[in-house]
């Protein structure tokens, strides 16, 4: 049996109803939703982060073996990387927020974590690559820099995700103080 031939409105009408059932576009989290889990999964990645920075520095300048600062560092890189894995995994599953821009930023914050954990993890590779021998702490310290520089290269440009909704979100939500 044909169907009649529909008219563009009645087209455009059911196609708007699949659509608004479908959820399409409804999906996205709020900015304040998305704002709270990001925040959530940055917090014990700052931890993290900043457990590698102490920890680096006594193993710099304590009195350990350059065997046993190796496996320390090693051990704190690692956990560093893994971190950031956690917390980029984390971010992607907050999913887009529902702001002009929101895949942009979204990939912005992805793209920053990526780069930060392959940097904590090119840092751990190297220094496992490491002898540990009179040149070991000068191999580090060459390590140390690297790390800095790409962790800075990696750095989330923020002029770039202009949205004033997230950023209230972030100024008011409590899992971002």
């Amino acid at each position: 049996m044909l169907h009649p031939m529909r008219t563009p409105r009645a087209v455009l009408s059911a196609v708007l109803v699949v659509l608004s059932l479908a959820g399409c576009g409804g999906d996205r989290p709020a900015p304040r939703i998305w704002a709270a889990d990001v925040c959530e999964a940055l917090s014990p990645w700052r931890d993290e982060i900043d457990t590698l920075s102490s920890g680096t520095q006594q193993q710099m300048t304590a009195k350990t073996t350059p065997a046993q600062a190796k496996e320390n560092l090693v051990r704190l890189l690692g956990g560093a990387e893994q971190a950031s894995e956690t917390a980029r995994s984390q971010v992607e599953q907050a999913g887009v927020p529902d702001v002009d821009e929101g895949p942009a930023v979204v990939d912005g914050f992805v793209g920053s974590l990526a780069g930060v954990r392959d940097a904590y993890g090119k840092a751990k590779r190297t220094i496992e690559g490491l002898d540990t021998d009179s040149a070991f702490y000068d191999g580090v310290g060459v390590a140390v820099e690297t790390l800095n520089k790409e962790y800075d290269a990696s750095a989330l440009d923020t002029s770039k995700l202009d949205s004033p909704e997230l950023a209230r979100a972030f100024d008011e939500v409590p899992e971002c103080r």
